[in-house]
């Protein structure tokens, strides 16, 4: 699908589902990835991922980003919060939440430090080992490595 064919698929489901136009741009942003589109308040532009554009569900995610857009124009409560929200997206039969297609990170990443004395340190973030000593008998700490955490 391209940008063109998304902005009528946007602008036919715009006009049936909540009788109203859509006069701003939709288009596809490959940045997106856990996400299934997003509203910005400030150009009143649609942006959607495009690999959801394949799915079924890809019509109530469309309706879910008009939802928030005719309701910011309208100056009703367009957060996910708020009761105008709930309401219309049960109403033109929209989804909450967008699938999870796979492009959350899942590997975690540690970094392992040794002290003198053989205490095994693992943390997430990398740090100067010049700077700290070992929690538990204050030794000088090496680093050792990166270990992939699943």
């Amino acid at each position: 699908m391209t940008n063109f064919e998304l902005q009528q698929l946007v602008e036919h489901i715009s006009k049936t589902a909540f009788h109203q136009p859509f006069r701003h741009r939709a288009s596809f942003n490959n940045r997106l990835k856990t996400t299934g589109g997003r509203y910005l308040l400030a150009t009143h532009q649609l942006e959607f991922n495009p690999k959801m554009a394949n799915l079924p569900v890809f019509e109530q995610i469309i309706k879910h980003e008009l939802t928030h857009y005719h309701l910011h124009l309208a100056h009703k409560g367009y957060q996910h919060k708020d009761t105008d929200f709930k309401q219309l997206l049960s109403q033109v039969g929209g989804i909450r939440y967008a699938p999870d297609i796979g492009q959350r990170q899942k590997t975690q990443h540690l970094w392992h430090y040794q002290c003198e004395n053989g205490h095994d340190i693992f943390k997430h973030r990398r740090f100067q080992v010049g700077r700290y000593r070992c929690g538990q008998c204050g030794a000088r700490l090496t680093l050792l490595g990166e270990v992939l955490n699943k």
